[in-house]
């Protein structure tokens, strides 16, 4: 069994290739996006054990819930925050400063952060959404304004650590991001047809030193940017994983071929 990670550009059909994948292979588990993962933090709050403690004084009509979204990992506690449905005015808000995205570590505690958290890592059997590119990247770009060659070299690390993990990358390609971005901005709106996932994105992406200096003025720039990082991503593919990667067409691959090239 392996460890696979799935990855792509936004709308390019990530949950449906794990969700599918599951279905097919024996044994495996999934991680999605902002689940308590081994090798990621994302949309989750990691705390010290004071900060943990004191969250718990904080909300206690939650205490409940957050223990049970919650695990102890080492000297940390992690929190699935947003899996957490409450009413509780500023919950969501209050535990989002303790995520270790956007910014809220410097770059040499976020670098070391990801990579011990790769090396503690080990099992097989396992689906990861998300776990190696999207977050990652998009910290370094955004918030950190890395350098392309910056982040080639810091995945030059990250793959010394994880070619040990016996892992295979799932890259979903797409040569038309525009209609993607497109169809999820229209999908992902409330009953009444209001957009969410358009205008949260732009706030997440002008609120970034990187928007403030280069600004996102409308859906064209966002589709430059994934256009930018799927270039990167693809460059990080050739250049580093190439043996350890299978590059499918987004939503139009064989699955029983995914399967046949995870199983060799």
């Amino acid at each position: 069994m392996k460890n696979i990670f799935i990855e792509g550009i936004q709308g390019s059909g990530k949950t449906t290739l794990m969700k599918s994948l599951y279905k097919k292979l024996d044994g495996y588990h999934m991680y999605f996006e902002g689940d308590i993962s081994p090798v990621e933090l994302a949309w989750c709050s990691y705390m010290t054990e004071e900060e943990y403690q004191r969250t718990l004084v904080r909300f206690p009509d939650l205490v409940s819930e957050i223990e049970k979204h919650t695990i102890k990992e080492e000297n940390h506690f992690i929190v699935e925050y947003t899996q957490i449905l409450t009413d509780t005015g500023g919950f969501h808000h209050y535990m989002e400063q303790y995520e270790i995205y956007n910014g809220r570590r410097l770059f040499d505690d976020f670098k070391d952060l990801i990579l011990s958290r790769l090396k503690n890592f080990n099992g097989t059997g396992n689906l990861f959404e998300c776990s190696l590119f999207q977050n990652i990247i998009e910290e370094l770009i955004l918030f950190h304004c890395k350098t392309e060659e910056e982040i080639i070299s810091f995945y030059r690390e990250i793959f010394e650590v994880i070619k040990q993990k016996n892992f295979i990358l799932l890259y979903l390609y797409s040569d038309d991001i525009e209609s993607n971005i497109l169809k999820i901005k229209k999908e992902r709106s409330d009953e009444n047809g209001v957009e969410m996932w358009y205008p949260l994105v732009m706030r997440f992406l002008n609120n970034s030193p990187y928007g403030k200096k280069f600004e996102f003025a409308d859906i064209s720039d966002m589709i430059a940017h994934f256009k930018i990082r799927m270039d990167l991503e693809l460059r990080i593919i050739k250049e580093i994983m190439g043996g350890y990667s299978m590059i499918l067409p987004a939503k139009i691959y064989n699955i029983e071929d995914v399967i046949n090239t995870i199983e060799d």
